[in-house]
């Protein structure tokens, strides 16, 4: 395993971090601690979670991907071998059955003991917001939603204040970023640093060979601040691996189950690239997955790369990813898909 440090921060993580979304929904508690201990075993040390966890999010399975990672820190006692993230749920009508208000001081405080409680610790080593509590493109929306700009919240000092306070109590350790776009990236750099405030060390954004947008001004911002990108959805939801091409939908996977996830990343332009990566993965004797994810874990602006899967063979494929070296003469074949066919997944 290869390992990089949070920002400016002085917790090491390793390249390779779990997700944990489909605990709680496509995968049991059994699956949850199969994977974490496999995880373990390869070097892995950064979980990834989210008080919205599992998805589709719902009433009735609530932030139980939490619950079944504390289940797994009781019966270890694996706690302090984890660099843990978990994120506060942003607003709007998909999460009003969490709570309404935004990202108020008592909504944050409610969250953060919420998911303390349910993990079953005392403390988190990165605390995040999961997407901005006001309009921005992101989660397959390509373009500024302007129309709705002058209802943007912008309390960033609040929030970064009742951060600050867990911070200083020890009970969060490092803050982040989630679904932001350049805007918003600053104004909380320009904000903390003004204001003597704790600085987020890194940004949870989209990343993938069909969406790579990210490099359009993030990573600039990424290098320069030393707030790394920590890559999620780096197969497109699976579409990268191949198996949604040709028609094809496997039975139990995501976008048989739910077919909304995957639409973003299977327009035309989409599987017409994703094609041309699969046949220069196997022109090198690589899977789609391995050439997909090695591209990623190599880019200087990435500090990790969160992989998720239902399936241990899965898994073990995303993992070995870390050991995979892309060529110069992969890396110029995969620049010529992306001129001809650029970012065709919002």
């Amino acid at each position: 395993m290869k390992y990089t440090k949070l920002g400016n921060s002085d917790i090491k993580v390793s390249k390779i971090c779990l997700g944990t979304m489909t605990w709680g929904n496509q995968n049991s508690q059994e699956d949850g601690f199969e994977q974490m201990d496999y995880a373990l075993e390869q070097g892995i040390n950064f979980f990834d979670t989210a008080e919205l966890y599992p998805v589709p999010s719902n009433p009735k399975t609530y932030a139980d991907t939490e619950r079944i990672i504390g289940n797994w820190f009781q019966k270890t006692g694996n706690r302090e071998k984890v660099v843990l993230a978990s994120k506060i749920a942003g607003g709007g009508d998909y999460t009003k059955h969490i709570r309404t208000g935004g990202f108020n001081k008592n909504n944050i405080i409610e969250a953060v003991e919420g998911s303390l409680k349910r993990l079953k610790t005392d403390y988190l080593d990165l605390y995040q917001l999961h997407w901005p509590d006001r309009g921005v493109n992101c989660f397959g929306e390509r373009d500024y939603p302007f129309k709705t700009a002058s209802k943007e919240a912008e309390n960033h000092l609040e929030i970064l204040e009742t951060l600050n306070d867990f911070v200083k109590a020890g009970t969060i350790k490092s803050i982040g970023l989630s679904n932001e776009t350049p805007w918003g990236t600053m104004k909380y750099l320009e904000t903390a640093t003004s204001n003597n405030l704790v600085r987020p060390v890194s940004i949870q954004n989209s990343y993938s060979l069909i969406h790579r947008s990210y490099e359009v001004a993030m990573s600039e911002i990424s290098l320069r601040e030393n707030i790394g990108l920590l890559v999620y959805s780096p197969l497109a939801q699976g579409v990268l691996s191949g198996k949604y091409l040709d028609g094809k939908s496997p039975e139990g996977s995501r976008g048989n189950l739910f077919p909304r996830f995957i639409a973003r990343y299977t327009g035309d332009g989409s599987l017409k690239a994703v094609k041309r990566y699969e046949e220069i993965a196997k022109k090198y004797g690589l899977t789609s997955s391995e050439m997909s994810l090695a591209f990623i874990n190599q880019l200087p602006f990435v500090t990790s790369n969160i992989i998720g899967a239902t399936k241990m063979s899965q898994l073990k494929e995303n993992i070995n990813s870390i050991n995979i070296e892309l060529s110069e003469d992969i890396l110029k074949e995969i620049e010529v898909v992306h001129k001809e066919i650029p970012n065709p997944a919002p």
